[in-house]
């Protein structure tokens, strides 16, 4: 039992290492193209077809890039296609979810103070709105309100923004944040599977078959490539908000993603101005200070204060574990040793939020977050950081012993 924890602990790790990869791959292509398109020149020396071309330099050769809106003339013999960065990074993303969100889902999914429903109720949940998502999305572009792509990108924001509310109103607020950037890389990817790739797929079938391609295709998938492009920095803020409490646990955590929302248009606008060399809008670094600003504001607001029925939140795992006969001294070495930090107010200088939102004030909190001071304080000897607190090894196997026997039973 005790190993698969652990092992479960390092799935968990590899799956986010692997995410990280494949994420860095898929928008460092993304960004690639995105500045390559923008920066291309025309010329009267182009071949047939072609668009634009671009000179670029890089570990010490030369490159001669040209594009061609629809397709050249013939297909060329070697073709590269850029879609398996995309995949593997969805794919490794809902592994994590799976792993983290789903596999621990009464610690970091759902909140009974939020809205009581079980476990499998809120990965149910999770799942038809990650779905469902991406429905609405494709078929909003598809509309005709899809041929005015300035209004559409509106309406997704304040569609986008709903959504993070409605989640806040169902999940942890960790996993509001979380899922609002699930949902965001899930029309990314998707995009990219369903659109982007048979589009051009489509294209290389009709120069094969010696056809015409009909351009319409290109600028669907220019839309959605479009797309793409601004919600990247958006999705980076929200995988990441979960490890920050100043940005989830605060009542106005869906704001501070309408707020991410914008600083990440304001940001791709500045680079796509520059690489289409079209101007310089330094303004857009000021405004996204701004709004930064803003939100660091925001955060300092906390969610009210729920006054607990202890007994009565007490799941039955979380009884045992406050029921054995070590579980006095083992709440006692953790508010010696860790609630100084890990409290709604902390004490520790320097400490202004209980860091990862966890709080291991009351008996609830300790034996609801018993897995992570098992992992964190007892099998490894990551907490306290450098030990600050001088945190004994008999201290450690105490709550090894804790958290096994509590578990056995």
């Amino acid at each position: 039992m005790f190993e698969f924890i652990i092992v479960w602990d390092w799935l968990s790790l590899a799956a986010r290492w692997f995410h990280i990869i494949t994420a860095i791959a898929w928008i460092g292509s993304s960004f690639y193209f995105v500045a390559l398109d923008l920066g291309l020149r025309k010329n009267k020396n182009l071949p047939e077809g072609a668009y634009g071309e671009e000179w670029q330099v890089h570990g010490g050769g030369f490159y001669h890039i040209q594009k061609y809106l629809v397709a050249p003339a013939q297909m060329p013999e070697h073709l590269t296609w850029f879609k398996w960065e995309s995949y593997a990074t969805w794919l490794s993303g809902f592994a994590l979810l799976a792993l983290v969100y789903y596999g621990s889902a009464e610690l970091y999914l759902v909140d009974a103070h939020v809205l009581e429903i079980s476990s499998m109720t809120g990965i149910a949940i999770s799942l038809a709105s990650i779905g469902l998502g991406w429905i609405f999305y494709d078929n909003l572009c598809k509309s005709p309100l899809g041929k005015n792509s300035t209004n559409l990108m509106i309406l997704l924001f304040f569609i986008l923004i709903a959504m993070g509310w409605g989640y806040t109103q169902i999940f942890t607020g960790r996993a509001a944040m979380l899922h609002l950037g699930i949902i965001t890389a899930t029309i990314m990817s998707a995009n990219v599977i369903f659109i982007i790739i048979p589009n051009q797929k489509i294209v290389v079938a009709d120069l094969i078959a010696g056809n015409k391609p009909d351009p319409k295709y290109g600028v669907i998938a220019k839309q959605r490539s479009t797309h793409n492009n601004y919600l990247t920095l958006p999705v980076i803020f929200l995988m990441m908000s979960n490890h920050y409490p100043l940005v989830f646990a605060t009542q106005y955590n869906w704001v501070i993603a309408s707020l991410v929302f914008l600083i990440g248009v304001l940001i791709r606008h500045y680079f796509n101005s520059k690489h289409a060399r079209t101007g310089n809008p330094v303004w857009t670094w000021f405004a996204s200070a701004a709004i930064f600003m803003m939100i660091i504001w925001l955060s300092t607001f906390a969610p009210p204060s729920i006054d607990e029925d202890e007994e009565a939140a007490l799941s039955t795992s979380e009884h045992r574990l406050t029921t054995l006969a070590s579980f006095e001294d083992v709440r006692d070495t953790i508010q010696g040793k860790c609630s100084m930090c890990h409290a709604a107010e902390p004490l520790w200088e320097g400490i202004i939020a209980p860091p990862k939102g966890v709080m291991l004030e009351t008996d609830r909190q300790i034996a609801r977050h018993a897995k992570e001071i098992y992992l964190q304080a007892g099998r490894s000897h990551a907490m306290p950081p450098a030990n600050i607190t001088e945190v004994e090894e008999e201290e450690r196997k105490l709550l090894v012993s804790w958290y096994e026997e509590g578990i056995k039973g």
